[in-house]
């Protein structure tokens, strides 16, 4: 048998490959091989061969010995994401190469502090040649050292079916954000030799073989590349219903928004595979509910902008001083769009575009602009190059809510490519009632919406936390993001209905849904009149139970406009906004004046301020944390005030004094323990008593399950309770309610969180105290009666929702509530719960 000496390509510490932290490598889904910590800076050949793969981003090359053994060379861990930067390949695909010839060469400075480690894997990635291979241990040095000896088989057949049912799939865009790399080649390709079937992906007219993960790799499949898999043999169709799907979620790549599956698959022999859409209805698509509401209406798609310009460019300082006349212009712009929207008392859209403006302060931003103009690139090309990579480098963060903010640098980016271009942005052909169907919409597109036509919108991409659906609940229009992307097929015209509350898009409905959908809309719109006319009055059940309903918000005029819909007090005060969108934490003057400033506009109503709640998953610049693997089990909420105890003392100290002004209480958010609440408490009480004020009541939110569960003890030393039911929905079920495969499963109505609901109000009433919902099932009409049942004592809702959930409450008796509770803390799902709330009005 043949036997292939495999020398180190670098030098170094030899580690066993299963000790690199990466499961792909570690559980050799790529193939067996070694794994060293390298102290030189150039990778070389560890034989004579051809190089027959360099990846795209410089970070893996692959050689191909005579007899067919493959050896890839991986440099470091998640190194993919640096898109090249940091390594020089000297070879190219098809070169021939002798052993010890340089290959990539490293800076080792700049790839060291930017990737998780630079472990160098050296795999044998077509194992199934392979019949033995002896490796060694200890130090390497590079083109001497025998790293590996393999002792190859004589007989290579892999078994593959050459004949029986061809399946070709339709096209798929590729979901990952650095292409198919290693990780997920090696998924992909451990998946496809689960099958005899032959297996090929297919990029244009090039097509490897898919248990292969070299053959994968050599594809260059990049971001949004089009593949197509085409099996052959007697388990042709379930190989592809299998793999495709798993393709389409990304393969397990951290930072994937899955897209969704080809609703049909063409097959040789004129058969059809029909995999079909989320809903199982192809004129039915899903998403996440963004904004409430009922749209019907006809399509009309927002399709990306395209702008033309020069790449390169002959005086560099000409481009500097055009770039910074067109970013001064924008901020111009932007300033003056900002001061009109405070003028028109829209807090909320000002503090988009007021960040808006710092983005275009962001030095990392201008460094890669003017790096690519003093090489001679054009003004144009260096700043669309510059917002992108910083746009794509947040895109694919896990937090959704820092992925969605990619979505407004590329608005700010296109906002000064329009003035540098002189490309006037294209008016849309409006229908009298339209709804629009995008990839993606910015902010200020958003912002601009005629609202006379346009009813509603969707998205193939963002989430209900996003600018834009903040804009859209501001607007009062419906929109439902992460729709599936068969809406990017739908023809202008072709009507539609969208449900914001319920996330999903009918295509082509018939004339009778139309018509009792209007009918529905119609129904709505008097309900909400009536709603509104009564807003003023008390929240009290049909036989005598009260319910106080209060408002969340998160500043000034908010709370003013709280009032005017029949809002009681303030049960959630987001105080992050006060430290959010800036480089410094604000001063406890500048923190007491608005505390004051919303006390006053309560009018002698109650005020709830929950101290800052931030973390791993909601950054500050100035409050500078180590990444973290799982921010929502790290460092946020009362852990920051905990450990940052400044932080937590200037925002004490500025509650209290506000107390002068009315009825203000404090709770801490994510109390999972007592001696937390005790430790944060006596920080309080040490700052009451050296300002010399009252005492002012004390509470916690319930938002893990270890409060609830301690309810009874925890109520012996707080003064009440408020439930975040959105926290506490994915702390109890294990599910990120941000994740784009798990998020609509994320629903505070599954029994188990109700009766985590139940038991913390069980344990606030045997100790005298009150409970409340502050979190996203206060505002959900269907759970007003449960909570009700539950024992919760007041709802906290988001400012709109105030009329509706206050006549929601008028609709039942305490009596009825408590029965339909305890019948929905025994149903096995939410549906079921959300189908007996149904039935019983």
């Amino acid at each position: 048998m043949d036997k292939v000496i495999v020398k180190s390509p670098i030098s170094g510490v030899i580690y066993p490959i299963e000790q690199v932290p990466d499961p792909v490598f570690s559980q050799k889904m790529v193939g067996d091989g070694i794994s060293i910590d390298p102290v030189n800076n150039v990778l070389v050949a560890p034989f004579g061969g051809t190089v027959t793969q360099v990846h795209s981003a410089c970070h893996a090359v692959t050689i191909t010995h005579q007899t067919g053994l493959e050896v890839m060379m991986h440099i470091g861990i998640d190194t993919v994401a640096l898109k090249g930067k940091g390594f020089t390949a000297h070879v190219k695909e098809g070169q021939e190469v002798k052993q010890g010839d340089e290959l990539i060469s490293i800076d080792m400075d700049l790839v060291a502090t930017s990737a998780k480690s630079l472990l160098t894997q050296v795999i044998l990635t077509n194992g199934e040649l392979v019949a033995d291979v002896v490796k060694t241990n200890g130090l390497a040095e590079h083109a001497v050292t025998d790293l590996m000896t393999v002792t190859l088989k004589r007989d290579t057949g892999d078994g593959e079916q050459e004949s029986g049912l061809e399946v070709l799939s339709e096209a798929l865009v590729v979901p990952n954000p650095t292409g198919l790399h290693a990780r997920p080649a090696a998924v992909l390709a451990a998946l496809a030799k689960k099958f005899d079937a032959r297996i090929e992906l297919i990029k244009g007219e090039e097509r490897v073989n898919a248990k292969s993960v070299v053959g994968i790799m050599k594809l260059n499949v990049a971001h949004l590349d089009k593949i197509q898999l085409r099996a052959i043999g007697p388990d042709s169709e379930s190989a592809v219903a299998e793999i495709l799907p798993q393709i389409a979620g990304g393969l397990g790549d951290e930072g994937t928004t899955p897209v969704s599956v080809p609703a049909s698959m063409e097959l040789s022999e004129d058969q059809t595979i029909v995999t079909g859409p989320k809903s199982g209805d192809p004129n039915l698509l899903l998403g996440v509910a963004a904004a409430p509401g009922i749209a019907v209406g006809k399509a009309v798609r927002v399709r990306e902008e395209v702008f033309d310009f020069e790449e390169e460019a002959d005086d560099a300082h000409h481009e500097n001083v055009r770039l910074d006349n067109a970013i001064e212009e924008a901020k111009n712009y932007l300033e003056a769009l900002q001061i009109n929207l405070h003028k028109q008392s829209d807090g909320a859209k000002a503090a988009i575009f007021a960040a808006h403006r710092e983005i275009l302060d962001d030095p990392d931003l201008l460094d890669i602009a003017r790096s690519l103009t003093a090489k001679g690139k054009s003004a144009e090309y260096a700043w669309q190059n510059a917002y992108t990579t910083l746009a794509d480098q947040l895109a694919v963060l896990q937090n959704e809510i820092l992925a969605g903010r990619a979505n407004d640098l590329r608005d700010v980016g296109k906002r000064v490519l329009r003035i540098l271009t002189g490309k006037e942005p294209e008016e849309l052909q409006l229908p009298d009632v339209a709804i629009l169907v995008a990839e993606e919409l910015t902010p200020s597109f958003t912002a601009t919406i005629d609202t006379t036509k346009v009813k509603g919108f969707c998205t193939t991409t963002g989430g209900a936390t996003s600018h834009v659906a903040i804009l859209a609940r501001s607007l009062d229009i419906a929109a439902v993001a992460g729709i599936e992307a068969e809406a990017l097929e739908i023809q202008d015209g072709t009507p539609l209905i969208l449900n914001g509350g319920k996330g999903t898009l009918r295509i082509n409905p018939s004339d009778e849904l139309i018509r009792q959908t209007l009918e529905e809309q119609a129904a709505m719109q008097e309900q909400k009149e009536k709603d509104l006319a009564a807003a003023g009055e008390a929240a009290v059940t049909t036989d005598g139970k009260r319910m106080e309903v209060v408002a969340n918000i998160g500043g000034v005029e908010e709370a003013r406009e709280s009032i005017t819909l029949g809002g009681e007090g303030v049960g959630l005060l987001r105080s992050e906004f006060l430290f959010l969108k800036r480089t410094t934490a604000p001063t406890e003057d500048e923190q007491y004046e608005v505390y004051r400033d919303v006390l006053l506009a309560l009018e002698g109503r109650p005020l709830i301020v929950r101290t800052l709640d931030v973390g791993g998953d909601k950054p500050l610049p100035y409050l500078p944390m180590p990444v973290e693997e799982n921010p929502f089990l790290g460092q946020r909420g009362i852990r920051i005030g905990l450990e940052r105890p400044e932080i937590f003392r200037v925002q004490a100290r500025a509650i209290l004094r506000a107390g002068a002004y009315g009825k203000i209480r404090i709770m801490f958010p994510m109390i999972a323990t007592i001696p937390e609440f005790r430790e944060a408490r006596q920080m309080l009480e040490v700052e009451r008593e050296k300002l010399g004020v009252a005492p002012i009541e004390v509470g916690i939110m319930v938002e893990v399950p270890s409060t609830a569960v301690m309810a009874e003890q925890f109520a012996k030393e707080v003064d009440f309770f408020s439930v975040g039911t959105n926290d506490l929905t994915q702390y109890c079920l294990a599910m990120d309610r941000g994740h784009p495969k798990l998020a609509s499963k994320v629903d505070g109505m599954d029994p188990s969180v109700l009766r985590m609901i139940r038991q913390a109000a069980e344990g606030a009433h045997s100790q005298g105290k009150w409970i409340g919902v502050c979190g996203g099932l206060a505002s959900d009409p269907d759970a007003v009666p449960i909570l009700i049942g539950l024992g919760v004592d007041e709802l906290s809702v988001s400012v709109p929702a105030l009329p509706s959930i206050k006549a929601e409450v008028r609709n039942w008796s305490e009596s009825d509530c408590r029965k339909l509770a305890e019948d929905g803390i025994h149903c096995v799902s939410s549906s079921e719960v959300r189908e007996l709330v149904g039935n019983a009005r």
